[in-house]
């Protein structure tokens, strides 16, 4: 099975996806992709990914000059493109939109010459909606935290895990 084939969730766990592999999930294209390698993904469930900061990025010429700090809204995005990656592997549109940002928190700057390690985790969702934890570190500091919500713009469940009803 390829990246690009929708998995239910529960399907087996993605490895090792390469930037290449990552266009074929994710419609971004530069400078918009964000994501350089997504380490492990259960689709539907979580994953992981990395993004390294580079000095030459577009946004660094005004953000800030003579200090370069990497502005929180691409650290958000890149947390929403692997909190994509994991709805789309389990069965969502293509195209998922961004739809919420709650309790988010930045940490630390992040500066070039850094790597972030991202994580995104499903914790609930339904009705072609999916929240997430998400967060992105620097040599393991939190640098930003927070609480995603990610929308499949043609509805469906995609990998809405079970949930407990009292008896």
């Amino acid at each position: 099975m390829t990246v690009t084939e929708a998995r239910p969730a529960g399907a087996e766990p993605v490895s090792g996806l390469t930037h290449d592999q990552v266009r074929a999930v994710l419609p971004h294209r530069w400078p918009m992709l964000l994501l350089d390698r997504v380490g492990r993904v259960e689709p539907g469930v979580k994953g992981t990914a990395t993004k390294n900061v580079a000095g030459t990025e577009l946004w660094f010429q005004g953000h800030f000059p003579g200090e370069a700090v990497l502005p929180g809204v691409v650290i958000v995005e890149a947390m929403a493109q692997l909190a994509g990656v994991v709805f789309a592997l389990a069965g969502a549109s293509e195209i998922s939109y961004l739809a919420g940002v709650r309790s988010m928190r930045f940490r630390r700057p992040v500066v070039p010459g850094d790597q972030l390690a991202l994580t995104a985790e499903r914790t609930g969702g339904g009705g072609g909606f999916a929240e997430f934890r998400v967060s992105a570190r620097v040599s393991g500091q939190v640098a930003a935290e927070g609480m995603l919500t990610i929308a499949d713009p043609k509805g469906g469940n995609h990998g809405e895990r079970p949930r407990r009803h009292a008896s």
